[in-house]
């Protein structure tokens, strides 16, 4: 009898404190209102879940984010 391993390569951050990702993100006006005054987590338009309670200024700008930005049409 033999055991086969299969690997698996996982893109999940392995901590939980949002350290890992340390960037700016963009967020829907209507979701930041929400998560300032409530403190609920919101989605970036490049898909992470965060509670934005950070200085943005002091971090890079998210590229998925930013390339999700400038495909709007002025």
């Amino acid at each position: 009898m033999s055991t086969d391993i299969l690997e698996r390569t996982s893109t999940t951050p392995t901590t939980t404190d949002g350290d890992h990702d340390r960037f700016a993100h963009f967020f829907k006006k209507s979701d930041l209102d929400r998560a300032y005054f409530d403190g609920a987590e919101i989605t970036a338009l490049c898909g992470k879940k965060d509670v934005p309670t950070r200085d943005f200024t002091r971090y890079p700008v998210c590229k998925t984010c930013q390339e999700a930005i400038n495909a709007i049409p002025e």
